[in-house]
């Protein structure tokens, strides 16, 4: 398959270029920063280089033109601001589903978070609690589009813990962490099984080998 990732340079995002390189796939990487592009290199992915807070769809469309999936695995990331929350998180997943549907790319999986299915609750730290809604906003987004095969992966606390290679994957799992090895061995795996369309499935660390986990949620 032919790939394009937005967030490119992202700690997921790097570890999924990694996996599908190996496996023979052709990848690409969207990074706003040229600097990142031979990072993306050593990956096995091509960088692109594309602000997606600044680009048309005219741009990210052609980016896209004759890919088999999009994986959208942005984010305004630590440190950012409320108001970047909007523009990344939410606008830029939008923009990056507008171009999928232009350019005819029907696969389209986004990374977004536990937590993103409610409000936040009280106490929650503002900047936070506008990431959880700004999530929110482009799954719901996404999930309109009947031109999209959309999956919506929502992974528990994140954390730099290596792979175990076994998770717990469901529409609700409760919550927990998950090593970024894991979220990006299940973002391999979901590109595979088209049975998961349509599908938003939370994840965290688990007991089920991943290429069962994906297999039992396709199948309900």
């Amino acid at each position: 398959m032919r790939i394009v990732i937005a967030g490119g340079h992202g700690k997921i995002a790097q570890r999924l270029e990694r996996l599908l390189a190996a496996r023979g796939d052709s990848v690409a990487g969207i990074i706003r920063n040229p600097d990142h592009a031979e990072d993306l290199r050593a990956n096995g992915a091509d960088p692109v280089v594309c602000d997606l807070e600044r680009a048309d769809v005219e741009e990210v469309t052609a980016h896209l033109r004759g890919a088999d999936a999009a994986v959208f695995a942005a984010g305004a990331g630590p440190g950012s601001g409320a108001a970047r929350k909007w523009t990344v998180d939410h606008a830029a997943a939008v923009l990056f589903a507008d171009a999928a549907e232009r350019a005819g790319v029907r696969r389209y999986l986004i990374v977004s978070s536990m937590g993103a299915d409610s409000e936040p609750p009280p106490g929650t730290d503002l900047v936070f609690a506008e990431y959880l809604r700004a999530k929110a906003a482009a799954d719901d987004d996404v999930r309109s589009r009947p031109g999209l095969d959309w999956t919506v992966l929502r992974p528990g606390r994140l954390t730099d813990d290596p792979g175990t290679g076994h998770v717990t994957l469901a529409e609700r799992t409760g919550p927990g962490s998950v090593p970024r090895d894991d979220v990006a061995a299940v973002l391999a795996a979901l590109l595979d099984e088209p049975r998961t369309a349509g599908r938003t499935l939370e994840l965290i660390g688990g007991p089920v080998p991943i290429a069962e986990a994906v297999k039992a949620a396709a199948a309900h």
